[in-house]
């Protein structure tokens, strides 16, 4: 049975890129397993031989968490010794356009929900029940800003990080009798490649985003993922608001230079 002196298995989505790298590389420092999951095969064969060599024990499942079925069956054939998830850390999301609500694309939106919100729940549903069953683990969500407040342009994508956040807190509700903790992180800013996925790799356009603020990195959101693995664990950090020194809502950012 693992102990909160041992190495813990950390299972990241959307581990390719961002947040879900950079908590990668967080966890790989604190001395964690990692499983790594995310559509690119390849970038995770890059990423698992990176961490690999500096000595981290890496799994990688190249897998959709918007297919449930493909989802399941990754899951499923765990090796024995990876099956004990101590960490989910539910990061696979995105966002699409900036159009009004009224211009949206429908294809666009069903992208969003799925990745944002169904693949959190699937993920959630397999490894959750293991946690219960030991009674014992921690789910951190990486919600946004965007969820406490609606934004001009933002929508759908916004409705989606709401869900997280609804989410977040009724699972916390559901567990409370149990040790299992349940974080949502909600960044504001990070200067990732979110903006270029965003705008369809309109490199200009993504760039305007953090133009005159100097904003997060993927890093800062994974050293707090990492701080509320290892609190106490007495402790739980139900929920972390990071924001850019002048970022102070998800549509107040004070720019420098314009």
């Amino acid at each position: 049975m693992n102990t909160e002196t041992m190495k813990k298995i950390v299972l990241i989505t959307g581990a390719t890129s961002g947040i879900g790298l950079a908590c990668a590389k967080k966890f790989a420092e604190n001395g964690d397993k990692l499983i790594l999951t995310g559509r690119n095969e390849r970038r995770l064969a890059d990423i698992r031989k990176e961490l690999t060599e500096k000595g981290t024990e890496v799994l990688t499942l190249a897998f959709d968490v918007r297919d449930r079925e493909e989802a399941a069956r990754m899951i499923s054939a765990l090796p024995v010794e990876w099956q004990q998830i101590d960490v989910l850390v539910n990061n696979a999301g995105l966002a699409l356009g900036l159009e009004p609500e009224y211009e949206g694309n429908l294809d666009e939106w069903e992208t969003m929900i799925d990745t944002n919100i169904k693949g959190l729940l699937t993920m959630t549903r397999l490894i959750v029940p293991g946690m219960v069953e030991r009674n014992r683990g921690h789910i951190i969500n990486v919600g946004s800003v965007a969820g406490d407040a609606a934004y001009a342009g933002g929508n759908v994508y916004c409705a989606t990080k709401a869900a997280v956040k609804a989410l977040t807190d009724g699972l916390r509700i559901d567990v409370a009798n149990t040790a299992i903790r349940v974080t949502n992180l909600k960044p504001g800013l990070v200067e990732t490649n979110f903006s270029n996925i965003r705008f369809h790799g309109d490199n200009d356009r993504a760039a305007n985003v953090y133009k005159g603020i100097q904003p997060l990195t993927g890093d800062d959101i994974a050293d707090v993922a990492v701080y509320a693995a290892n609190a106490p664990a007495h402790v739980q950090i139900a929920e972390v608001l990071i924001l850019a020194t002048h970022q102070a809502s998800g549509s107040v950012i004070v720019r420098k230079n314009q």
